[in-house]
């Protein structure tokens, strides 16, 4: 069996061997190499031609994703660097465009089953105008979930119809080109196919169909045996209509004895298909886009929620000198944030949420915030948080400064689910209890904060205002790439306990925080050697105490191994030990769906009680899965009495583990994981940081389209309790504040599905490629349980303009270039030509995909836009790209490379990628 979530990207796209287009976790998983093998060669692609324009190499040292992404970040770019974020990115793509088998199984259209071409023609184009558009909007995430989708239905074409069996050995590029036609289609009267009693026949396309190159593809149904008379069936057990003549199928999703050709011609032309698909997607969004949509950046951003109230001033001076700080230490390393992000919050205001990969512009928009109004006290400190967790990165690390408790205290449970669901790190500044200028705020009241801390691995510091600037060392040391969790604990009633944890040869810049008041802490090494907190500057490490905050930053020379923290106190306290380290993993709650291709999906909500839980996880290390060992995977509580449970691994190669948990311990727990990195020989400890809980509700809802402006969108929804039947309210909140409407309750029997629906209206000037990110909640009358599901869509507005800009070359200036090349150096050519998007969007960007000169434009709001490139003669091939306003790709190509001289490319990219996927399919 093959991983649903973990593939171990470079390695895995070209190793191991795979006989079906079968969803990721199923038996095999062609799907997957597929998708692998055309993300990874436009990734490396994308990363030479931005290495180049830099001026460097590109050459990774090794095929891990930390080694790729080192390399594509540049050498100037020092530091650890993790490849969680690529990795992440990539499964995205996969569990998406696996959940298309479950989902949309009988879905003709997802599958291009049943001759149904321009339906799944139709899918392929809105969801490449869907990416395009949430590109534009930086909504990176929902990008990356359209396209697996598309991914599978343009991959399915191949292994469903018949355009292999054609002749044909390149992709169908009308598939991706809205404005060709689709050609030559069997009417639906026309019989197709010829019978196959055995069920595996190599070729039982009727001879007519195949001299006239009629296209048709099977027909699928798993309930009922009818087709139409004549008809091709897709084929194998799960289809009925393959045993109604004419029986058989023409599917190419096995590897059979009787079609190894066909399934391997199929594979090639897909993966061929994908990068098609992939590149236009690329030129559309620009190269320095398209790798962020991939999760090529360094890992560190910045988030900022911040109250803006009367009382702030302080706090938001405090938040300004460390934005600065960040920007101006850590410019030019691997520890650059990649994104700024800026949510501020006051009452009744909240937001807008400013993101930016700009160091200045966050600089001035921070410059900005002024502490104003507020007088009542509790603020929209929940609302601003929701907007950041929905438009932050997953795994980011977000902070909020505040001096007052929430007044939208109704959000608590959205948050909650968006923190479990983005495995964000939240950490709270709290001045209230120091509070000044306005009425005393009593700590009780800030409880809500040192709960959402608590489940997302974060802190609450209460500080005065006056000491917070000495606070936010705290980000500074979590605004960093390669950051890791060792070990992470809570005690409320606090007691005194001893936590053992180690330390391994990886790790960097090892800081150990521990929250609390009147508390007494000693710190132990593998040697035996002792710091308490009374040693400020002690043998092992450097101790600061602010507030309730204990930070102590190891030394650099701090022994590998096992060492204890003695913790000594009546009252809640925290504790968490970080670090910098490229040996990490990643990980999500998984349960398994049957059907034609069966496999993993991944869980929106909480796993459920009462049965085994699954997870997929997988681990990075420094040279890549080849090179650790891992050792115990269990699931733990955090808040005392600690327990942990047991589990059973299935290593399923290329670092990714399939690991099965019969008994979930109660409460809130996280995922800990220990092994070996060969590199060093050194045992390594990790954590997670988000807390989990088990739950008997299970809600499934499926988003299967972009959303109109101005449109209402229905949403089915399906509710289960395992638990007590009986009356469940329903709470749904989006964080656009678009309209809604749904019940406010409904009646569970237990072990039955209970169906209901939400419609969700976006206003009619909703910009297209606007993300949505829904949150729905079933909560039992007694409050005791409850279960969430969070869904993201796009609103996209309907597309008219299909045809590409078209690309007229005018005038070319290059009798100056010699025929010898060796001689080019002293010269230049030109080259004139004109730009128009006729009756269409209009071009919004002009730019170089092949050629090292400049080129010039006219304004590009004119009908008719003049382009101007200039050369020098040894840059003989140039290449200009037109993007329209909706994404739409024009290209024009010229050569100066003279027919007499020896060949300009010595193999082209079509020639390279034939021989790479020939290649490939001898693996299979």
């Amino acid at each position: 069996m093959t991983s649903v979530l973990g593939i171990a990207l470079l390695t895995f796209a070209l190793s191991g061997s795979a006989v079906a287009f079968f969803s990721i976790g199923g038996e095999a998983s062609t799907h997957v190499n597929i998708t692998a093998t055309a993300l990874l060669q436009k990734v490396t692609e994308t990363c030479r031609v931005v290495a180049e324009a830099a001026g460097h190499e590109f050459k990774p040292t090794g095929s891990s994703p930390e080694e790729l992404v080192q390399a594509c970040l540049g050498p100037r770019a020092t530091g650890e660097v993790s490849g969680a974020k690529f990795h992440s990115a990539l499964q995205d793509i996969y569990t998406q465009h696996g959940l298309v088998d479950r989902d949309f199984v009988s879905s003709a259209p997802h599958h291009f089953n049943s001759e149904n071409f321009v339906q799944g023609r139709t899918l392929i184009m809105e969801g490449m105008a869907a990416i395009k558009a949430n590109i534009g909007k930086e909504n990176f995430k929902a990008a990356r979930e359209t396209l697996g989708r598309i991914l599978h239905t343009l991959q399915d074409f191949y292994s469903h119809s018949n355009w292999v069996e054609l002749g044909n050995t390149k992709p169908y590029i009308n598939l991706i080109r809205p404005d060709l036609s689709l050609d030559n289609l069997a009417d639906s009267d026309t019989p197709t196919c010829s019978d196959c009693a055995s069920g595996t026949c190599p070729n039982t396309i009727l001879p007519n169909i195949l001299s006239e190159k009629k296209l048709t593809s099977g027909y699928m149904e798993i309930f009922f045996s009818t087709k139409p008379q004549g008809k091709c069936s897709h084929g194998g057990q799960a289809d009925q209509t393959s045993t109604t003549h004419p029986r058989g199928g023409i599917s190419k999703d096995e590897r059979r004895s009787d079609n190894v050709a066909l399934h391997n011609a199929a594979v090639t032309i897909a993966t061929a298909a994908s990068l098609e698909l992939l590149e236009d997607i690329r030129l559309a969004a620009g190269n320095d886009d398209y790798l962020r949509m991939m999760g090529i950046a360094r890992s560190a951003v910045v988030c900022f929620v911040i109250d803006t109230t009367g009382s702030m001033s302080e706090d938001i001076d405090a938040a300004r000198e460390v934005v600065y700080e960040i920007i101006d230490s850590k410019k030019g390393t691997q520890d650059e944030p990649s994104e700024y992000i800026l949510v501020p919050f006051n009452d009744p205001d909240f937001g807008p949420m400013i993101r930016t990969t700009d160091p200045y512009k966050m600089k001035s928009e921070i410059a900005k915030l002024r502490a104003k109004g507020g007088d009542d006290i509790p603020e929209m400190c929940l609302s601003g948080l929701q907007l950041a967790l929905t438009g932050a990165p997953s795994s980011s690390y977000i902070y909020v400064f505040t001096d007052a408790e929430a007044k939208d205290i109704n959000l608590k449970a959205t948050v909650i689910a968006l923190i479990k669901s983005t495995k964000s790190t939240v950490s709270f500044l709290l001045t209230a209890l120091f509070r000044r200028r306005r009425r005393f705020t009593r700590a009780a009241n800030l409880d809500v904060y040192k709960e959402l801390a608590l489940a997302s691995g974060g802190q609450a510091i209460h500080v005065s205002k006056k000491d917070l600037p000495q606070a936010t060392g705290v980000i500074l040391d979590t605004s960093t790439s390669a950051l890791v969790t060792v070990i992470q604990r809570a005690r409320n009633p606090g007691k005194q306990e001893t936590f053992p944890f180690m330390l391994d040869e990886s790790l960097k810049n090892i800081t150990i925080y521990i929250t609390g008041t009147q508390i007494a802490f000693a710190l132990t090494n593998p040697a035996g050697v002792t710091q308490s907190q009374g040693d400020t500057i002690g043998k092992l490490g450097t101790l600061q105490t602010v507030g309730n905050l204990w930070r102590i930053r190891l030394n650099a020379d701090s022994l590998e191994g096992n060492w204890q923290l003695n913790v000594n106190s009546n009252l809640q306290y925290t504790l968490k030990v970080t670090g910098q380290s490229t040996i990490t993993f990643i990980y999500n709650f998984v349960e398994r769906f049957e059907g034609p291709h069966p496999g993993y999906a991944v869980l929106s909500g909480r796993p459920q009680a009462g049965q085994p839980a699954t997870l997929m996880l997988s681990v990075l290390g420094r040279k890549g899965p080849s090179s650790m060992t891992i050792g115990d995977v269990a699931l733990v509580t955090v808040s005392g009495p600690e327990t942990a449970s047991n589990s059973t691994t299935l290593d399923m190669g290329n670092g990714d583990i399939l690991v099965t948990v019969d008994a979930i311990p109660e409460g809130e727990f996280v995922v800990t994981l220990e092994g070996t990195d060969k590199v060093s020989n050194s045992k390594f400890q990790r954590q997670s940081t988000t807390q989990m809980s088990i739950s008997k509700v299970k809600i499934m809802a499926v988003v299967d389209s972009s959303v109109r402006p101005g449109e209402s969108f229905g949403i089915p929804i399906s509710v289960l309790t395992q638990g007590s039947g009986g009356k469940y309210s329903v709470n749904a909140r989006n964080d656009r504040g678009f309209t809604m409407s749904h019940p406010d309750s409904i009646i569970l029997t237990t072990g039955v599905y209970t169906n209901t629906s939400l419609t969700i209206k976006p206003p009619a000037d909703t910009p297209s490629g606007t993300d949505v990110t829904l949150t729905v909640e079933a909560l039992s009358d007694s409050g005791v349980d409850s279960n969430y599901v969070v869904m993201r869509f796009s609103v996209l507005t309907k597309i008219t303009d299909f045809f590409q800009p078209v690309c007229k070359l005018m005038s070319v200036l290059a009798d100056a270039c010699p025929q010898d090349v060796s001689q080019c150096k002293p010269f230049q050519w030109e080259l004139a030509a004109n730009l128009t998007d006729g009756n269409g969007t209009g071009i919004e960007s002009v730019a170089l995909r092949q050629g090292s000169g400049n080129i010039t434009t006219t304004s590009l709001s004119d009908p008719f836009i003049l382009a101007n490139y200039t050369a020098s003669c040894c840059s003989q091939i140039v290449e200009i790209v037109a993007v329209d306003k909706v994404g739409n790709v024009g290209k024009c190509y010229h050569s100066i490379v003279r027919s007499a001289g020896p060949p300009a490319l010595t193999m082209s990219l079509t020639m390279w990628l034939g021989l790479l996927i020939s290649a490939l399919v001898t693996r299979f």
